[in-house]
């Protein structure tokens, strides 16, 4: 009677034992993804497993053929390298790098893109290059080993270079890097791409044989200095004479690179050779002979000219001996052109006779300043008087330079003189006479008005005496606008009666802190007692402005539990359910809802777990499982 009992729980045993899974507990999808009723074997065209959208290892190419225990060593199917290296033998023996998908695909081994790999590596096959097979530069003797080879020219060329005999290269001193004279895209050596693009080989220049003039046979000490060719031409020159003329020994300043030396275009620019100095006879200006000596300034060659002019007398006035300054190199010295720009002649000073203010004859010592020709203009004015008002001697400070000082116009722009303070007599401002000392504050003309002003009293609310910082400049003071952007004056604090939040009757000293207001607001909530639950008594930091402190804005999500979100959502209707406490919020329990023995059964594989609601809010900080 015992013995059946015992059989059934041992056959119980036996089909647990053999319903355990092969794939260990980590494989958690269903049997069915791969397998079939009728069998354990694997049909790979009815496999439902995904392995491209639930791996990070996308089965392409001849992966797709690959049976899965070809990667996963063991039925866990867990820890098969993504890595080609660790699958794939590397037959290059690392002399390409582990990344076979730097040139291999997924497709086959065979590399299509050769050219474009090179070119990666910075060296593309082009030219005589592209016909190449690998062998021939990468000559190790396992014919996949790939060892870098250098970028450079000489290291495959180098018994190019020391064979090559017309010219000899070593000797001639030529550069190793082949490209400077042979170009990667050429199918040979030919000479015809030597790039000479440093000295052009152009005309006289444009010369077959290269010995004309790497005379020494060392190609590199070649001087590109007209005269390291030309010293015996220019020697030898005498219409004119380069050397006794001082001329310089760089041809091209003057000729071109034409057989023959002509034509020859001499360069004068630095000096322009225009109207009068068009000139054919070179030594009208040259007269020693010596083209390096001539100075370029008037006075070298005019100086005569200068002494000698009467009307008006150039030295007499002190004239600048630069005759550019008026005079164009137009023969006969006319037109001539004052260039008067640095005190323009316009209106009143439009002055036909230079004498009536070059009064001394020197037109060197006349002074811009107005005063020095109009001093007695100044002192006579009683209109008012300048002298006694402390007016600038600068004339343009107020006068243009009409005849009749008419219009002028008071440059009054440091305070402007806008409604109310657009007067016509100038005295009610300035008091004293002298314009010079009135003073541009407020308080200066308005210190009674300041002073009598009742609502509100001013003086007494310590309110500034800068007037502009609440007034316009309308008459009657009105409309004034308190500046009260510091403290928005919004919603529940737009008040009409500003005693109501200064109540010493001293604006200047009521603070902008909510708690100087609402310190009783603050003590007398209960709904939550804002008091014993040590809320700030910054009302800002949950309430508006809006009458009646609603809406609140608690942000419970983000600042400390999701209880608005998540699976909270809906969970509680007043916060005692989680703050059991009601005279400290900082103290809250998640066992009202979630209980111990539950919680315990959950948590029985945690390691340090502890039935405290600080550690459950350190594993589900949001409320969800971790």
């Amino acid at each position: 009677m015992h013995r059946l009992p015992l059989a059934i729980i041992a056959f119980l045993w036996l089909v647990g034992l053999v319903a355990q899974s092969p794939h260990g507990p980590g494989l958690t999808i269903s049997c069915e993804q791969c397998h079939s009723p009728s069998g354990w074997s694997i049909d790979y065209n009815a496999l439902r497993f995904n392995h491209d959208r639930k791996t990070d290892f996308a089965l392409e190419g001849a992966h797709e053929l690959t049976s899965c225990t070809s990667c996963h060593q063991d039925l866990s199917f867990k820890g098969a390298p993504e890595d080609c290296a660790s699958c794939h033998t590397d037959l290059h023996n690392q002399t390409v790098g582990n990344d076979c998908a730097r040139c291999h695909t997924s497709q086959s081994w065979l590399v299509a893109e050769i050219p474009e790999i090179h070119e990666q590596n910075g060296f593309a096959l082009t030219g005589s290059h592209s016909n190449l097979s690998c062998t021939e530069c990468h000559t190790d003797a396992n014919p996949l080993n790939f060892f870098p080879v250098g970028n450079d020219c000489y290291s495959c060329h180098s018994d190019d270079y020391a064979s090559t005999e017309s010219p000899n290269h070593q000797q001639a001193g030529y550069s190793l890097d082949c490209t400077e004279c042979h170009t990667p895209l050429g199918f040979g050596w030919d000479s015809e791409n030597i790039n000479h693009d440093f000295f052009p080989l152009t005309q006289g220049h444009d010369i077959a044989d290269c010995t004309r003039c790497h005379t020494t046979g060392n190609y590199a000490d070649a001087s590109p200095d007209c005269v390291s060719c030309h010293q015996q031409d220019y020697l030898a020159t005498q219409d004119p004479n380069h050397q006794a003329a001082g001329f310089s020994t760089d041809c091209i300043n003057c000729h071109t690179i034409a057989p023959d030396w002509t034509p020859a275009a001499i360069n004068h620019d630095f000096f322009p050779l225009t109207q009068g100095h068009d000139i054919s006879d070179c030594a009208r200006c040259h007269t020693t002979g010596n083209y390096g000596d001539t100075s370029p300034d008037c006075v070298s060659c005019h100086q005569q000219d200068y002494l000698a002019t009467q009307d008006p007398n150039h030295q007499v006035s002190g004239f600048s001996t630069d005759c550019t300054r008026c005079h164009t190199t137009a023969p006969g010295w006319t037109p001539a052109d004052i260039n008067h720009d640095f005190f323009p002649l316009t209106q009143g000073h439009n002055l036909q006779d230079c004498m009536q203010c070059h009064t001394s004859g020197n037109y060197a010592d006349a002074s811009p300043d107005c005063v020095s020709c109009h001093q007695t203009d100044y002192d006579g004015t009683q209109d008012p008087n300048h002298q006694s008002a402390g007016f600038s001697t600068d004339c343009a400070t107020c006068h243009t330079t009409a005849p009749g000082w008419t219009p002028a116009t008071v440059n009054h722009d440091f305070f402007p003189l806008t409604q109310g303070h657009n007067l016509q007599d100038c005295t009610q401002c300035h008091t004293s006479g002298n314009y010079a000392d009135a003073s541009p504050e407020c308080v200066s003309c308005h210190q009674a008005d300041y002073n009598a002003t009742q609502n509100p009293n001013h003086q007494s609310a310590g309110f500034s005496n800068d007037c502009a910082s609440c007034h316009t400049t309308a008459p009657g003071w009105t409309p004034a606008t308190v500046d009260h952007d510091f403290f928005p004056l919004t919603l529940g604090h737009n008040i009409q009666d500003c005693t109501r939040c200064h109540t010493t009757g001293n604006y200047a000293d009521a603070s902008a802190e909510c708690v100087s207001c609402h310190q009783t607001d603050y003590n007398q909530t209960s709904n939550p007692n804002h008091q014993a639950a040590n809320f700030p008594t910054d009302c800002v930091a949950c309430h508006t402005t809006n009458p009646g402190w609603t809406p609140v804005n608690w942000d419970h999500d983000s600042q400390y539990f999701p209880i608005y979100s998540g699976r909270h959502r809906g969970e509680w209707s007043s916060c005692t359910e989680c703050h059991t406490n009601p005279n400290d919020f900082a103290v809250f329990s998640c066992f009202s809802c979630h209980g111990q023995t539950k919680t315990d059964e959950q948590h029985q594989d945690v390691n340090g777990y502890t039935y405290d609601s600080m550690a459950c809010l350190e594993c589900h900080p949001d409320g969800t499982k971790p």
